[in-house]
């Protein structure tokens, strides 16, 4: 099937943010893993899976589309403590979020509305997931104080294959 050119270049788009997402989120859960956070590496670990099988989703509707998927990571930001990372986090997905909005009224342009429910559901779980649970822990360390939240998020770590 022929895709509109326009929606799989804004497709590429966004499969370079999903890669740079998957990134951040892996080197993230990583240092929490070192630093003994066991809950937030399990939580960040996760969300790193979920950026993965976006780029996924993202790359089969490529294809579907008759294009070729450019997998050209986006430049990360890399924290060096919890309240920086969670934070550089939540940007990122801020972004995604923006941008995703941008390729759902692209979609709806060209007439493609099986990408844009793809994109809808994205969305959906970077707004209602991502976005939302890293907007409760940077309101969690302001009410409780950095000290008390990492101490709650103190676990073993058990690794996780993806």
């Amino acid at each position: 099937m022929i895709g509109s050119q326009k929606v799989i270049d804004y497709l590429n788009f966004l499969l370079g943010g999903e890669l740079a997402a998957r990134d951040q989120y892996f080197i993230h859960s990583e240092m929490y893993a070192e630093w003994h956070y066991g809950k937030l590496y399990d939580r960040i670990h996760h969300e790193m899976a979920d950026e993965t099988l976006h780029a996924q989703d993202i790359i089969r509707r490529i294809l579907m589309l008759s294009g070729t998927p450019k997998m050209t990571v986006d430049a990360i930001n890399i924290g060096a403590t919890v309240p920086e990372m969670l934070q550089y986090d939540l940007d990122l997905e801020y972004q995604v979020q923006k941008h995703l909005k941008d390729a759902i009224a692209l979609c709806e342009a060209e007439h493609d509305y099986v990408t844009r429910e793809m994109l809808v559901a994205q969305l959906k779980d970077t707004e209602e997931d991502h976005a939302h649970w890293l907007e409760q822990q940077l309101r969690l360390i302001d009410m409780i104080g950095l000290p008390n939240y990492l101490q709650s998020q103190m676990a073993e770590v058990t690794p996780n294959l993806i």
